[in-house]
């Protein structure tokens, strides 16, 4: 019998592959990262056949250096970055154009028409997402108007679309003979183009953005146990394992994090952050700026929601002081130099790089850093970064607790920022609640295990996956009310400071 689930977690800025046992504990990993692709301010694009490229490659070292085969693998899962848009031929299996990535903004004033000529609140109702540059529809519509030919070819079926999980699900299952074309609802869910209720391509959305429907991948359960296909001979793999589960990477967190009741949420510190509310099978509609969307859905179950609140750069503040400031030279860094002081010196730094996302939606915000004086010092400046993921959390946890009514007793957070404990202490002392970090935090890449195992039997149940959880640290808040509040309209005012900075009329 195998005795492992295998799982390509397809980021922003990597892709890995990781291997868990029937414990859900980490046996080998392998990681790449890839070309961040930025041909002027406000794009962010990424070569989908190098990602391609990436995926086999860290599939056949991680296997190497756990020294197993195909064989020894009972399913795979695909976790991905969401929204980032691959058009590409179906024919020769040359992408179009470079993918066009989720925190990309040239799709600014696609969003900006939706909304004034009415059609936003339908898309609201139906998708459960407001008109923004972060999801897929305007991508496409953006490839298929100004990329020559794609027009042309998207009508005849030859141009198909995908977000990273079909572009990867098509290649590993043959490509150009006889690759499948499939996603999941929770894929799905981010592209502006499903109804959430039926779980379906909308045609009324579709119209929108001029998509034809025929460029639209099968939108297939997140696990199935009928499997979307299975690894060709040939390919990194070299033989047949199940392919049989896909999630967004933080539909994938959640269900790595075991969050299977509603009311239970997690938070995922990555490129940006993530927080997703279970809500279980009730579709909740947000009036606070949160996004509903597909949580998961296994086999023929109903499928379970979530409220999500996406705030576009949190992670990525720390690499910009690394890359572009020079103010570190690695992530670590950044925690002990804002160490070096005890606050942020009236420092506030709104890292809207991508205009502000949740609970805000403003594509017109760029970063501020403000309260600047003579005084500040670099450390203050890397202080106010770690802080600002932790204030843009508390913003979500506020919207979240309006449009749901719960209090969090907890915050569960994975990711890589969580390797920051200065930073998880502040998020404690920001919020008044509790931390609680897992002993495995990449649990975007065990969610696509979980969700894959569960298909084949691999896993039995969801209380059983909920037997391998287990609390690794844990920060509990050391502010009292009056400094969290006057640190919460500190920030609240710098954020009013970056607002109506960029014309998107």
């Amino acid at each position: 019998m195998s005795e492992f689930v295998g799982a390509v977690d397809q980021g922003t800025t990597s892709t890995r592959f990781m291997i868990f046992d029937h414990g859900g504990n980490e046996v080998a990993r392998h990681q790449l990262e890839h070309e961040q692709i930025l041909p002027q301010a406000g794009w962010v694009e990424h070569n989908p056949t190098e990602i391609w490229e990436r995926t086999r490659a860290v599939i056949e070292t991680a296997l190497t250096k756990a020294n197993l085969r195909h064989t020894d693998l009972a399913a795979l899962g695909i976790t991905n970055q969401r929204e980032t848009a691959v058009v590409w031929d179906r024919r020769t299996g040359r992408p179009y154009y470079n993918a066009i990535v989720w925190q990309d903004t040239r799709t600014d004033r696609i969003a900006s028409a939706l909304e004034r000529e009415g059609k936003g609140d339908v898309i609201r109702r139906k998708a459960g997402l407001p008109p923004a540059t972060y999801f897929s529809g305007g991508k496409i519509q953006w490839i298929l108007e100004n990329v020559e030919g794609v027009r042309e070819a998207a009508e005849n079926g030859d141009a198909i679309f995908g977000t990273t999980d079909s572009w990867l699900l098509w290649n590993l299952t043959g490509g150009t003979d006889g690759g499948v074309h499939v996603t999941d609802v929770t894929n799905a869910s981010r592209t502006m183009l499903m109804d959430l209720e039926t779980l379906d391509w909308d045609d009324e959305l579709l119209s929108f953005f001029g998509i034809p429907r025929a460029m639209l991948p099968k939108i297939r359960p997140s696990s199935d146990p009928r499997g979307y296909g299975v690894t060709r001979a040939g390919g990194p793999l070299s033989g047949e394992v199940p392919l049989t589960a896909a999630l967004g990477d933080q539909q994938a967190a959640t269900v790595g994090q075991v969050c299977f009741e509603p009311g239970q949420a997690k938070n995922t510190y990555g490129t940006g952050n993530f927080l997703l509310l279970n809500t279980g099978t009730e579709l909740v509609r947000s009036s606070n700026g949160l996004l509903t969307t597909v949580c998961y859905r296994f086999g023929e179950d109903a499928p379970v929601y979530a409220l999500e609140g996406s705030i576009a750069v949190t992670g990525s503040a720390v690499q910009w002081l690394r890359d572009q400031l020079g103010v570190i030279s690695g992530a670590a860094q950044s925690e002990s130099l804002a160490r070096q002081v005890d606050d942020n010196g009236g420092v506030y730094f709104v890292p809207a790089f991508s205009g502000l996302f949740a609970p805000y939606w403003r594509s017109d915000a760029r970063g501020a850093i403000v309260g600047l004086s003579r005084y500040n010092t670099n450390a203050h400046v890397a202080r106010a970064t770690l802080e600002a993921i932790c204030y843009q959390t508390r913003d979500v946890v506020e919207a979240m607790r309006e449009d749901s009514g719960v209090s969090l007793d907890v915050l569960k957070v994975d990711g890589g920022v969580t390797a920051n404990e200065l930073c998880m202490q502040i998020q404690a002392d920001i919020l008044g609640v509790p931390v609680s970090r897992p002993v495995v935090a990449e649990t975007t890449a065990l969610g696509a295990a979980y969700a894959a195992g569960l298909a084949t039997g691999f896993w039995k149940s969801t209380a059983e996956l909920g037997s391998n959880w287990n609390e690794d640290r844990r920060w509990t808040p050391t502010w009292d009310g009056e400094q969290r509040e006057h640190g919460y309209a500190g920030w609240k005012k710098a954020v009013q400071r970056t607002l109506d900075w960029v014309d998107v009329s």
